[in-house]
């Protein structure tokens, strides 16, 4: 290639590479050539009908060229799958995968509460024991008022307290969760997810959102904004409460604990099991009513397998941990005392059932009479439990509690409580010892204490309730309807009182008809009391 009347321009290219460079029309060879446009020669015309952009066909054929020469002259060895190849072959596979999901979720549990669970033990002990008869000591020393002694003994003590045991159980799951978030594996639980989320009309992303509701559900509600429709979000808002948040969870460790001993873990696993499947019904039903639109396409890049840090895992299970701390220490010690004055008021009532609480809780019985719990405690338990769903067990408390006899109130505690507290140090080490034999794979019963516990809170659900009752009972609080704060989120994330009023309503059907179901089921098979 040369400029005509010269010589080739030093550094051109020439020959039949300067020539294909030309006809892939190569900015740097045009330039140094002179040439601005090729000519419209008839072969040119041919060769661009024949294989269009040319520039296209040359590369293809040199990177085709290239290819070969390495085939015959290198020889490569197939590379080996890492690691976290290996494990999603098992994690994601089409059949094993959902399986392995829930028996993964089944280990969680039964870890959580093996390993909790003589420490819950101890804790009940030290607010049952030591610090409610110091209280009472003390009360009696300044010569407190009657009401004031109920209201710090009965009210806070066994509100507060009673949900403040649980506190190990509770720091254990967070703990057990942070690992499986941290370690990549429930990023996979909602690629596993997708093929039964599309079945509402959702895909795996969403799932995410409600994995966060173990937890609590109002950052679940929240984490919807992650979705890009409004549809997808409102429908995710609406099934992320049916997942078992931490609030329900001392209600289910209560009940199994107190009736279902060494089962307590499966029997709680069932429960969150039960909630992913309830969302699924409750999918299937808005997304052929209200929410016919196509969800969008779901696309997720999973992280690598890897072991939490240390750090990580204990930061992450605190702040989990601590939100539920300082709930006990704010909103359920307010709805303790509200309970209390409810229970308490008007005065001089010779019975908690005659007070403002137990009147209207006996209006609402009869309508729970069908699910296996028709009694005015329930009732109170469930209307208090609305406020939040730990105020559940705070009502139960208040109600089942210990209460003075007239003989204790004429003889307060003389000294200080020495032997309870005796009992308390004792009990912290057995506590660890206890713990490490559930790990290694002891017999000690998952409950809260053994059957022979005096522990009258235990002692009267016992008597008050049969397995098949208790589990109707815990499924109902399971469903029934979301909390204040989750209402208050819902609300202010879509701004539409419609839809907030529609989530209650559809929760409470779908919780009275799967709970009613389940006991006149297990009644006719003969499991009822």
């Amino acid at each position: 290639m040369v400029k005509p009347g010269g010589e080739p321009p030093s550094g051109s290219l020439s020959g039949a590479l300067g020539s294909l460079k030309l006809l892939e029309e190569d900015e740097k060879v045009m330039k140094e050539t002179g040439i601005s446009a090729l000519p419209d020669l008839p072969g040119l015309r041919h060769l661009r009908s024949a294989h269009g952009d040319l520039g296209q066909v040359l590369a293809e054929t040199r990177y085709g060229l290239a290819a070969g020469v390495v085939r015959e002259c290198a020889r490569r060895e197939a590379p080996r799958p890492d690691l976290s190849e290996k494990l999603d072959r098992i994690f994601l596979h089409r059949y094993l995968g959902l399986p392995v999901f829930l028996g993964a979720m089944w280990l969680l549990f039964k870890l959580a509460f093996d390993l909790s669970a003589p420490f819950a033990d101890w804790l009940d002990t030290l607010i049952s024991g030591a610090l409610t008869d110091t209280l009472a000591w003390v009360l009696s020393g300044v010569s407190a008022p009657e009401w004031f002694r109920s209201l710090v003994l009965d009210g806070i003590v066994a509100g507060v307290g009673t949900v403040a045991v649980f506190l190990p159980v509770i720091f254990a799951m967070m703990f057990l969760i942070t690992f499986l978030e941290g370690s990549g594996y429930l990023a996979r639980a909602a690629f596993v997810m997708d093929r039964a989320m599309h079945t509402v009309g959702l895909h795996g992303k969403s799932f995410i959102p409600l994995l966060l509701g173990f937890g609590c559900n109002v950052p679940a509600v929240y984490a919807t904004r992650v979705l890009d429709s409004r549809r997808d979000r409102v429908l995710t808002a609406f099934l992320a409460p049916l997942m078992s948040c931490g609030a329900r969870l001392p209600v289910y460790v209560l009940f199994a604990g107190a009736l279902f001993g060494s089962h307590t873990g499966t029997i709680i696993w069932s429960l969150y099991i039960l909630g992913i499947g309830a969302a699924l019904v409750l999918g299937i039903i808005l997304q052929k009513t209200l929410f016919r639109e196509e969800s969008s396409l779901f696309v997720m890049e999973l992280p690598p397998y890897r072991l939490p840090r240390a750090r990580y895992l204990l930061t992450h299970t605190w702040e989990k941990t601590r939100h539920f701390a300082v709930k006990a220490g704010t909103y359920i010690l307010i709805a303790s005392i509200l309970v209390w004055l409810l229970l308490h008021m008007p005065p001089n009532t010779r019975s908690l059932k005659d007070s403002y609480l137990g009147r209207l809780s006996e209006k609402v019985a009869p309508v729970l009479e069908p699910l296996g719990f028709g009694r005015w405690e329930a009732a109170a338990s469930l209307l208090t439990g609305v406020i939040a769903k730990e105020v559940v067990v705070s009502t139960l408390g208040q109600i089942y509690g210990p209460k003075q006899t007239p003989e204790e109130t004429e003889s307060p505690p003389q000294g200080f409580p020495i032997r309870s507290w005796g009992e308390v140090l004792r009990g912290l080490p057995g506590a660890f010892t206890k713990a490490l034999h559930n790990l290694l794979g002891g017999l000690y019963p998952v409950s809260l204490k053994p059957e022979e516990t005096s522990s009258p809170l235990l002692s009267r659900i016992r008597k008050t309730y049969d397995p098949l009752s208790a589990y109707a009972f815990m499924i109902f609080v399971l469903l029934y309807m979301p909390c204040m704060v989750v209402l208050a989120a819902f609300y202010m994330e879509f701004r539409s009182l419609r839809l907030t009023g529609l989530m209650v309503l559809s929760h409470l059907l779908l919780a009275y008809s799967l709970t009613f179901s389940l006991y006149q089921t297990g009644k006719f098979l003969g499991y009822g009391g």
